[in-house]
């Protein structure tokens, strides 16, 4: 995989997706153990966010730290990329200084654009379109807690349509899996790309399901994963709407009952379960409801492995950068 850019997972093969998480659960045990696994000393690399996060840049910081990297952070202001500079005269430029470029964005095109001027492998830390580090730590976190992942169901409630419910159905197509996404259907993934997880299911054995009602599709599900209803970047104007037709889709302690108890409950954070966020208070204030897409009950409960997943962001990522550079 040495130069592959980390775009999108439909540009893996089920085989290197599980090379790159047995190498994350190497250097997982590495770090556990204080091993140094300093394989890239000497090299830089730069992290590009037009959209703000916690976990991603300090997954990708943290990971380079510990491969013996240098990591130089953009933020939405740090640069010039797409207002004075295009992103291709952007992407040659930093190509020449980095060794690697991580970018988180927007739409899908502009992440493809710089893998095609950079020089360096461009990896994907979220677009609207897709989020490939976040489904590696996902699937290396059900694969800790369940041994494997052919077979496990995982069931997405909620807005399908963009970069998690599309990731989690492509990993899970070409991991073998069962995938379900449960939303009105409006909010289902696009025709275009499940037609193509259609095709990928064929070869590996997994399965695709849509349906619309939480107590059929959480039946013996093995996870149960949601996200925020509104995604960064969208006009607070839409609230309303989610709220009204998602709230039934709202991950609760009856629908992890109903799958069973070897469900797990997943979610890639940040997460609306309480108060203890403006956002939330606002929505509390506006609407009465004290929690969003999941109660805070499922959320601290012993069912929630929501930490172990964002740990491993960090270890999914160390292990994308040491096999492309």
């Amino acid at each position: 995989m040495k130069g592959k850019h980390l775009l999108k997972l439909l540009d893996f093969t089920p085989a290197e997706m599980n090379t790159l998480l047995d190498m994350a659960a190497d250097f997982k045990a590495k770090k556990k153990a204080g091993i140094p696994h300093r394989i890239h000393e000497g090299k830089n690399i730069v992290l590009l966010f037009e959209k703000d996060s916690t976990r991603t840049r300090c997954a990708f910081e943290v990971a380079a730290a510990d491969l013996g990297m240098t990591a130089t952070y953009l933020g939405p202001s740090g640069s010039q990329m797409g207002k004075k500079e295009s992103i291709a005269d952007t992407a040659r430029v930093l190509g020449r200084m980095y060794d690697g470029i991580e970018y988180r964005g927007f739409a899908q095109t502009i992440v493809e654009d710089l893998a095609k001027y950079a020089g360096v492998p461009v990896w994907n830390g979220l677009t609207n379109e897709f989020h490939p580090t976040q489904i590696l730590a996902d699937f290396l976190t059900i694969r800790e807690h369940f041994g494997s992942l052919e077979g496990k169901k995982l069931v997405y409630m909620g807005d399908a349509r963009y970069n998690m419910g599309n990731s989690l159905m492509v990993g899970c197509a070409k991991m073998g899996m069962h995938f379900v996404a449960c939303a009105p259907e409006k909010y289902f993934p696009g025709k275009e790309l499940i037609e193509q997880c259609q095709a990928i299911a064929a070869e590996t054995g997994a399965t695709l399901e849509f349906i619309t009602d939480p107590m059929e599709a959480t039946k013996g599900a093995d996870v149960i994963y949601t996200d925020v209803w509104v995604s960064m970047g969208e006009p607070d104007s839409v609230w309303e709407e989610r709220i009204k037709e998602l709230t039934p889709y709202r991950v609760t302690k009856e629908l992890m009952d109903n799958a069973g108890p070897q469900c797990r409950f997943m979610h890639c954070l940040p997460a609306f379960h309480d108060l203890n966020t403006t956002i939330g208070k606002q929505i509390y204030d506006k609407f009465g409801i004290d929690c969003m897409e999941v109660t805070d009950e499922v959320f601290e409960s012993d069912a929630s492995i929501v930490f172990d997943e964002a740990e491993n962001r960090m270890h999914t990522i160390k292990a994308v950068m040491a096999a492309t550079l």
